[in-house]
């Protein structure tokens, strides 16, 4: 199986990541199975890609500099996030909105600790990103799945089933944009039902934007600060960890414009000591440049790739059907159509095709007929993948 798309000597190297205290390589033997000698991983969401060559030259910098105090002045981080938004995105970010956080998992546990007391119910779209139902649980609230609708082989919302859904109990909204797993571009009008929707039940709307620079050609995101009505009730939260593959830098961007609700964030900023870690503001801030965006133009072309290369081999098995990725680099594949049991589905995955990927059941209701496959991968490695699923679906075709 091969595809007429260019590779990318930025992208094709195999980097072994082996014995680095690599969650995704390191982690993979003993949760699902999989020897990282000669299996592969495709569950954790991080790339096998090294970032732009402007990050690794702030890195020397610091480097060669040799002492590593307190970061004082983030002027410069600040101003490289508001070019960064308005550039790319056309949405114009105040410095004094910004709010530097342990990356956006912590920035979601920090939203529920500032907006919701213990018992609350907090709106998922489910399936989504399994870290949201995790943070939740352990802060006392009650998680509330609103699934999302499969119409054509793509997820939809459905606000009629999810008014009839609530109680009057909820007090937040954590929105996953674009969507993870299932790689949605959420359209203008569909955000704008979102925001009616917080409008109706008076909620906080966390949008989880974090994969909104990996959109594939021919697809928009629009960012939901730019959606009228929402701005009293909306926090925002951003970073650089997906788009450059900077996961182990743990800094994220909760912006909010509302003077209220930035009160009460800084508040429990204050009440648990955070500051921000250098390393990683240097490295947003280089990334966050002219460099680093020609650098993802290349990345989203190679992505691109990979997406169709793995489409084209995984919906010509019987049985399978690869979501339509219109953003991230996670591919969400249904394994009903084989009408196997999940159990046998992630048998022969995992012990036949020597493959790691997510189980669809971690990502809430709607996702257990699922597996989630990482593309963030060298292209040679994409293809082993495909040629091992081939391999392990065989008598289906």
């Amino acid at each position: 199986m091969s595809l007429d798309t260019p590779w990318d000597d930025r992208f094709d190297p195999l980097i072994d990541r082996c014995g680095t205290d690599c969650a995704k390589w390191d982690s993979m033997q003993g949760i699902y199975g999989v020897d990282p000698q000669d299996g592969i991983a495709m569950w954790v969401a991080d790339m096998d890609f090294r970032p732009p060559e402007v990050v690794q030259d702030a890195l020397r910098d610091m480097l060669a500099h040799g002492v590593y105090g307190y970061y004082g002045n983030q002027d410069s981080y600040h101003a490289a996030i508001t070019w960064w938004m308005q550039e790319r995105h056309g949405w114009q970010v105040e410095p004094d909105w910004i709010f530097s956080t342990h990356g956006l998992v912590n920035g979601t546990g920090m939203c529920i600790d500032a907006f919701t007391e213990p018992g609350d119910g907090i709106v998922l779209f489910t399936p989504v990103y399994h870290a949201f139902a995790r943070v939740i649980d352990a802060a006392e609230r009650k998680v509330v799945e609103c699934p999302l609708v499969q119409v054509d082989g793509r997820y939809e919302m459905d606000f009629d089933a999810y008014d009839a859904q609530m109680t009057g109990s909820e007090r937040m909204v954590i929105l996953c944009s674009p969507h993870n797993p299932g790689g949605r571009v959420w359209s203008r009008s569909e955000l704008e039902a979102v925001a009616a929707f917080c409008q109706r039940h008076d909620l906080v709307l966390v949008s989880d934007e974090i994969h909104h620079d990996l959109v594939m050609p021919g697809h928009t995101h629009t960012p939901m600060a730019k959606i009228d009505g929402v701005a009293d009730r909306l926090v925002m939260m951003t970073a650089t960890s997906k788009t450059f593959n900077l996961a182990g830098h743990h800094t994220g961007n909760v912006i909010i414009a509302d003077p209220q609700l930035r009160t009460r964030f800084a508040q429990r900023m204050a009440g648990l000591g955070m500051s921000a870690n250098s390393f990683g503001l240097v490295m947003a801030r280089a990334a966050y440049s002219p460099a680093g965006a020609e650098w993802l133009e290349g990345l989203i072309g190679y992505l691109d790739g990979n997406r169709r290369l793995f489409d084209e081999a995984v919906n010509a098995i019987p049985g399978l059907q690869s979501m339509e990725l219109e953003s991230t680099y996670l591919a969400w594949v249904d394994f009903a159509g084989t009408g196997m049991t999940r159990e046998e589905v992630t048998r022969r995955i995992q012990q036949d095709a020597g493959i790691a990927a997510n189980l669809g059941t971690t990502f809430g209701s709607g996702g257990e007929s699922f597996m989630r496959f990482n593309l963030g991968t060298p292209r040679a490695r994409v293809q082993e993948a495909c040629e091992r699923l081939a391999r392990a679906f065989g008598d289906l075709q």
